[in-house]
């Protein structure tokens, strides 16, 4: 049976005003399965997966041509983007918690789209920290303030606060690269966990990581996909020089 794919991006090609940042780039992205985007910095990784939520619009003199399909729809053709933004939700390199409590973290974007009652919020709060395997830690001070969480925690209180609008996928832009090992290691088993019922899109500078948590492996350099592939076959058997030396450290 072949694999049902949830992005399907031909023809991409973003600018910053004269500065072309992804070029002619075609990839599918494979539902429910983690897709990890590696390569150099300023290779155009975090300008790809921002395009996937249109968080690029945000930047002044953008330039995108060519097609990203969601579930075979443009998202840059008459997609609502508020509508996408819930089903495909971002989790960042820094954790962004509002300064605010644990609950209301998690309750901002419910409210926002409309939940009103107090009871669903509760059940979207606890079944949110749950899935971030966050509950059991903070369940006794959720009317605490989220800013007085450790920092691993803080990246899993933004995990679910991703979580309680139920998204259909998760962005990840380098989520555990301010994290300790521990924190980091929390982080990876949630992933593999969470694809069981969200597509995955994973920013990473950190091999080892790319090799533990995906399915799938996107080598970009300079604005263009070098290779992809399964994780496997591009770890262990790259088809391009370039791709082996970065993964073996050699350069980037």
């Amino acid at each position: 049976m072949s694999e049902a794919v949830k992005f399907n991006i031909r023809d991409l090609t973003v600018s910053y005003g004269n500065f072309k940042a992804l070029h002619n780039v075609n990839m599918d992205i494979i539902e429910n399965k983690v897709t990890a985007l590696i390569g150099p910095s300023g290779c155009g990784k975090s300008t790809f997966l921002k395009t996937l939520n249109r968080m690029n619009d945000l930047v002044p003199n953008i330039g995108i041509e060519g097609r990203v399909l969601y579930d075979g729809k443009d998202i840059y053709s008459g997609y609502d983007v508020i509508t996408l933004r819930k089903q495909v939700g971002m989790v960042f390199q820094a954790s962004n918690v509002f300064p605010m409590s644990i609950y209301n973290n998690v309750a901002y974007g419910p409210r926002i789209h409309g939940i009103k009652s107090k009871k669903r919020l509760d059940h979207i709060v606890e079944e949110s920290l749950k899935k971030a395997a966050l509950w059991d830690e903070v369940k006794d001070r959720l009317n605490k303030d989220a800013l007085s969480l450790s920092g691993g925690q803080q990246q899993r209180l933004c995990l679910a606060r991703v979580m309680a609008v139920e998204p259909d996928v998760v962005l990840m832009d380098e989520p555990t690269s301010a994290l300790d090992p521990v924190s980091t290691v929390q982080i990876e088993d949630l992933i593999r966990e969470l694809k069981e019922h969200y597509t995955i899109v994973i920013v990473t500078h950190n091999m080892q990581q790319a090799a533990r948590v995906s399915d799938f492996t996107v080598f970009f350099l300079n604005g263009e996909i070098v290779e992809m592939g399964s994780t496997e076959d591009i770890f262990y058997n790259p088809k391009d020089k370039r791709t082996e030396e970065y993964i073996t450290g050699r350069f980037g």
